[in-house]
């Protein structure tokens, strides 16, 4: 709450609840987590220093000092810098391991790594990773997965233009916040908080049939079910919202390469799009899939994008990468959600 209200100091309970109980190892390893969402690498260096220091070295700030040398880009070219807790078996670690694999060439070790989650419901996480690997291997499996813009869709839904007026004013009541959580894909932007789509609102009710209906269309031209694909493999009746919530992007705003591996199927409705002048050159603003994020320095380019309009809904599978390019200026502000199946239906 205070970090998303622009406090800087928005770690400080943690000092003040270590200072009452200092032998708390799990607090202080929580205080690094907080400080690991932020990227504040100093800092979450010295919590897991002084938690060495009076407790000793144990295994989670072991393998919290080689996640940050490997996200910081301190230890980044160091092949073997995981090698050391190769018998550790933990999801968390292996996302760590197959980030730092392929951000220093070593694509079959990450291929690896990925593969042995297959089967699991871990895998939902190593999708995109798989992906990368696939890609940079020439693996024809890659294509198989992600079949370039295949499974991304749009929609322009029949919104007025008193519609997306009327909608575009109750979201901004909503964003009230500063600043986005640490841990989001949002840059230079804000999120609302709780069930956007779940909200008692007509307004809102509104868009959310506009919506059921076009994720519905979605579902039901899905090419033929594949039982080992993470978006083909589903049960194709009814569907749920899993999390749903609106972003809105200040100038220079954009959203981060990112998935959504809690989803099935994910989404963008554009509400607000400035205007060609304020948006900049294309591609300014728009929704790109298929990039890798830009930390792991991967030579692979976009499958494509998503142009933003008013009105227009972007579906795509939740285990692809996509981020957004940063727009000159005016408001940009949109509707996301994630779909997954009803399994009791």
């Amino acid at each position: 709450m205070r970090a998303t209200a622009g406090d800087a100091d928005f770690a400080r309970s943690f000092a003040a609840a270590i200072a009452r109980d200092p032998g708390n190892f799990g607090l202080r390893m929580a205080w690094f987590h907080v400080l690991a969402s932020a990227k504040d690498w100093d800092a979450a260096r010295h919590v897991i220093a002084d938690a060495e220091t009076l407790l000793g070295e144990r295994q989670a700030s072991l393998l919290g000092k080689l996640f940050i040398a490997s996200e910081s880009g301190e230890g980044a070219c160091d092949p073997a810098l995981f090698d050391q807790v190769e018998h550790v078996q933990d999801v968390g670690l292996d996302l760590a391991r197959v980030r730092h694999f392929l951000r220093g060439g070593q694509v079959e070790r990450a291929r690896d790594v990925c593969v042995r989650h297959m089967g699991t419901r871990a895998m939902r996480a190593f999708w995109s990773y798989l992906s990368l690997a696939w890609r940079l291997l020439g693996d024809a499996r890659a294509d198989w997965l992600d079949g370039g813009m295949r499974d991304v869709r749009s929609f322009d839904l029949d919104f007025t233009a008193v519609e997306l007026d009327d909608l575009a004013v109750t979201l901004r009541r909503l964003h009230t916040m500063q600043q986005p959580w640490h841990e989001q894909s949002v840059r230079g932007g804000t999120q609302t908080e709780r069930p956007l789509l779940l909200r008692i609102d007509p307004v809102i009710a509104n868009a959310r049939a506009k919506i059921e209906a076009a994720v519905r269309h979605y579902i039901d031209d899905l090419p033929q079910a594949d039982p080992a694909h993470p978006l083909l493999a589903a049960p194709r009746g009814r569907f749920l919202f899993a999390g749903s919530w609106s972003v809105r992007l200040r100038p220079g705003g954009f959203h981060s390469v990112h998935t959504h591996p809690m989803g099935w199927i994910s989404s963008a409705l554009y509400v607000t799009v400035p205007n060609a002048k304020d948006l900049g050159a294309p591609p300014a603003g728009h929704l790109q899939f298929g990039a890798p994020p830009p930390e792991l320095h991967l030579a692979l380019k976009p499958y494509g994008e998503v142009v933003p309009k008013p009105g227009r809904l972007a579906l795509f599978p939740s285990t692809m990468w996509h981020g957004t390019v940063p727009f000159t200026d005016g408001e940009r502000m949109t509707i996301a959600f994630d779909v997954i199946p009803n399994m009791k239906a």
